[in-house]
């Protein structure tokens, strides 16, 4: 915690070589709750490339107990400590640092470092963790081979595990034991990791591509080893499909999964010993839904692939997370999409990563927290781990294999690691491969690592019949962020496709133009402000489909009419278009709407025309269609959604119109509903495949359309299928159904928590329903929060309840008497002392506030100030706060 408000500003700019290297570390652990010595042995030398000799090591949260230099103790008078920094100056070329020093775990509710959880002992260590475990250079391009020595009691902690391979263990004095572990592989300080427990796993040994065999553990807290078949299977997909895909091998011996039910994050890939949040290893049918299968999945294959894009190579300093993360989002990405191995199903993840980039991302790039994919300057690095870093760096690296092909992309990633195994480098290395690999010029494709902010693309078209000339125009700009006003043109492939008066693709030939003959699907290369594309002997003026499959992560700017986005949803090939062409109807009329209830306060003058009632049926009832894919196509756009294409945003007015849309289709389709609800049952053995979880997601929306306003026939539905659930989804649907329908659901509440009080992500699921529902006011949430199964010390119960409130109940969250911002602003201020991150994350619920009509724009700026007033506020949550309340 900083007692000050003016917290330094860290720039990309400033970054200088680290003056020393670490060859070796050797740590040696005392395990002790209340006080743990951790010995810290480093071999460093002077390097070459820094004219600086003086050593510098980061510690926070330590008693420094001895410091010796080369076998001497060094005096007070021959270091130096301010703040988190430790500096030896004059120091000689080779140096044996021996460091022993006293930290707390049992007290360090940030979760980051060395904690407790749970009576048992965790690391996380990303970003900057490690320097509460001991001093050290903690910083990502100091890279190092290390021993680990765990020592602790027995009995409280029969399990010892660190990063590597177990060359030694045995029996102590005192019912104490040890277990020495070895790491072959260079790697930075934040992919340290150890673990004292007392756990049990699944294990199971696993042949390579090459023939050698390794051991593959699943590591989790006694009574929940029947929730670990799927992380265990989703880790050999992984394995395997790294093999195919990319040519990568583990290189490892052993790999090695525990669960933790207190993590700041979703899991953490340290080498050799991925650490997780419970929420991403635990599943059967009884506790797990579908969405948590497929969480599961994405985020195992997130941790292991990161074993070469981030912990193989990694970054040079944090400025180039992305350099990993958006790498490894689009690797998790893809191997989700070939794990259900069919177009249809690449098609629906693929629309599902386009809504969180609308839900999450856009809002983001435009508002006061906005920065580039690669940021310039930061105050404090956990805030950097956002969706643009995330899933726009996935985008971005997406943009690579659409310009290049998937044989380019492999080229691309095959030099990459040619070049730079072992390394820390920078995102322009990643760049550079891929365009040395393939000899094209990507410079300008720099600027989207570079430019913050979403670009819009405007498209315009115009046929000449005589000449059978269809001529495609488009422009870019990008909004102006915070300290960057102008931007330069960026490098965007948009994909494109043209559509016949029945539907079917045209075979394109593009003006200078290199793609088969028989394409129907061309990437235009749009680098300049103002471009024209031309297609030639095109025979019919045709209704073009514009981004397929998401090409960019750009807003795009067309002028359809209804009858073109009818044309689209009803006959697209590509799936992603025709998702959004039913988007595009719907939010055409929420908009509309909205205006309407705006105007007049309340829904007695809202009418929706037939055409879009009679096209939803159209697509609801199409069976040639995958169950995941009309899911999808008939969610409407979310609330969050709507209003980011608002200039002055009604929260009220925005959940009214989407109710009276929901409650009407709902009464127009009930036939249509009911027959589709009874067709997609899956009776028999639960299975979270791709069809059987399509089957239930479309089962479980049409109830939801049912229940918006329902007779006792629905309601009766809807109790049936929670009293009669053979899997979590169908309970968990029912429930939500039945909370949400208006009626009395606390019977059904009381019901499910008694079966699964014992099941905290279930009971975190509880929260989350209630959290959420339209009827849940601020009021109701503080009763809640006195429920003795609430904690606000628990990253995963605070983020089920508060989070859940403030980001998933907009109309609630922004009640007009602004009873919710001094809630939230209590709240930031109570999990500030607790756990920063968590706090900022909070914080960044109010980071929009001038987007709202005034009088709660005032209250908001209310809430803020009362937060930006605290005398003691950490990093986190000061730079979220003063950012969003700067001009």
């Amino acid at each position: 915690m900083r007692p000050d408000s003016t917290p330094p500003t860290i720039y990309r700019k400033d970054y200088t070589v680290p003056s020393y290297l670490v060859e070796t570390v050797e740590l040696g652990f005392d395990l002790d709750p209340d006080r743990t010595i951790v010995a810290n042995r480093i071999t460093m030398q002077h390097n070459p490339a820094s004219p600086s000799r003086s050593i510098v090591l980061h510690g926070e949260e330590l008693d420094l107990v001895e410091l010796r230099l080369n076998g001497r103790a060094l005096a007070p008078t021959e270091y130096k400590i301010e703040g988190s920094l430790l500096t030896i100056p004059r120091a000689p070329a080779q140096v044996v640092l021996e460091i022993e020093t006293l930290c707390t775990p049992i007290q360090n509710t940030s979760l980051s470092g060395l904690y407790v959880s749970n009576g048992s002992f965790y690391t996380q260590c990303e970003a900057e963790g490690f320097r509460r475990i001991t001093y050290f250079p903690d910083r990502p391009d100091v890279m190092a081979k290390y021993t680990v020595m765990l020592r602790a009691d027995k009995a409280r902690y029969p399990v010892l595990l660190s990063n590597g391979n177990l060359i030694e263990s045995g029996e102590l004095d005192d019912g104490r034991h040890y277990a020495k572990w070895e790491d072959p592989f260079k790697k930075p300080s934040y992919l340290f990791a150890l673990v004292a427990a007392r756990l049990v796993c699944q294990e199971e040994h696993y042949t390579l591509k090459s023939g050698r065999e390794v051991l593959l553990q699943v590591w989790v807290e006694e009574g929940n080893l029947d929730k670990t078949d799927y992380a265990m299977q989703s880790l050999k997909n992984s394995i395997r499909w790294d093999e195919e895909r990319f040519g990568l091998e583990l290189d490892l011996d052993r790999f090695m999964i525990v669960a933790v039910g207190d993590f700041n994050m979703g899991a953490m890939e340290n080498k050799g010993l991925n650490i997780f949040n419970t929420k991403f290893v635990l599943a059967n049918p009884r506790v797990a839904t579908d969405i948590d299968y497929a969480g599961i999945e994405a985020v195992v294959g997130h941790e292991y692939f990161h074993n070469w894009t981030g912990n193989r190579v990694t970054c040079r300093d944090w400025f180039q997370l992305s350099l990993k993360e958006g790498l490894t989002v689009f690797r998790d990405q893809e191997f989700s999409a070939d794990m259900i191995g069919t177009d249809s199903g690449r098609a629906v993840t693929r629309i599902d990563q386009v809504r969180t980039l609308r839900q999450a991302q856009f809002p983001e790039d435009a508002g006061p927290m906005a920065h580039p994919v690669r940021p310039d300057s930061f105050v404090e690095i956990n805030n950097f781990y956002t969706v643009t870093v995330y899933e726009k760096g996935a985008e971005v690296v997406r943009m690579y294999q659409t310009l290049l092909g998937r044989d380019g992309f492999r080229k691309g990633m095959d030099l990459y690691f040619a070049r730079h195994d072992g390394q820390a480098v920078e995102c322009d290395d990643f760049r550079a491969a891929m365009a040395d690999a393939n000899g094209r010029d990507l410079r300008q494709f720099e600027r989207w690592y570079s430019q913050a902010g979403t670009p819009v693309v405007s498209a315009r078209t115009r046929y000449d019949a005589v000449k059978r000339n269809f001529d495609i125009i488009l422009s870019q700009r990008c909004p102006a962020t915070a300290g960057q006003p102008d931007k330069l043109p960026f490098h965007i492939p948009v994909a494109v496709g043209l559509l016949d008066a029945n539907g079917k693709d045209l075979p394109l030939l593009l003006e200078g133009g290199d793609h088969p003959k028989d394409a129907t699907t061309v990437v235009l290369e749009l680098k300049e402000q103002e471009q024209i594309f031309r297609f030639r002997n095109v025979d019919e003026r045709p209704v073009p489909s514009i981004l397929r499959d998401f090409s960019a992560p750009v807003v795009l700017e067309y002028d359809y009419t209804d009858d073109e986005l009818l044309h689209l949803y009803r006959h697209d090939s590509d799936a992603v278009n025709r998702w959004e062409a039913g988007q595009r109807l719907a939010m055409e009329r929420l908009l509309k709407l909205t205006a309407q209830v705006t105007a007049h306060g309340d829904a007695a003058v809202l009418k929706l025309d037939s055409t879009f009632i009679e096209a939803q049926r159209a697509l609801l009832v199409d069976e040639s269609l995958d169950p995941a894919f009309r899911e999808l196509a008939l969610i409407l756009p979310s609330e969050t959604i709507i209003a980011e294409q608002m200039e002055v945003v009604d929260p009220q007015a925005i959940h009214t119109a989407r109710q009276f849309m929901r409650r009407t289709i709902g009464a127009a389709l009930k036939t249509e509903l009911l027959a589709q609800y009874r067709a997609n049952q899956t009776p028999g053995a639960y299975s979270p495949d791709a069809l059987s979880a399509g089957k239930r997601a479309l089962k479980n929306l049409c109830l939801s359309y049912l229940l918006v306003a329902p007779e006792a026939a629905e309601l009766k539905v809807a109790q049936q299928q929670f009293d009669n659930a053979s899997n979590m989804t169908d309970r968990a649907a029912a429930l939500v159904a039945l909370i949400h329908s208006g009626g009395d659901a606390a019977p059904y509440l009381q019901a499910f928590y008694q079966d699964f009080e014992n099941e905290a992500l279930v009971v975190d699921k509880w929260f989350a329903m209630q959290a959420a529902a339209p009827a849940t006011n601020v009021a109701a949430v503080r009763k809640l929060m006195q429920h003795p199964a609430f904690t606000l010390k628990n990253p995963n119960r605070a983020r089920s309840l508060i989070f859940n409130f403030t980001n998933g109940n907009p109309a609630q969250f922004h009640a007009a008497d602004g009873s919710a911002y001094a809630f939230w602003a209590e709240l930031v201020i109570q999990l500030d002392g607790i756990n920063p991150q968590v706090a900022a994350r909070l914080a960044r619920s109010m980071d929009r506030w001038r987007r709202y009509a005034p009088a709660l724009q005032e209250k908001m700026k209310q809430a803020l100030e009362q937060v930006a007033a605290q005398s003691k506020l950490s990093n986190d949550v000061q730079e979220v706060v003063s950012k969003a309340l700067a001009n």
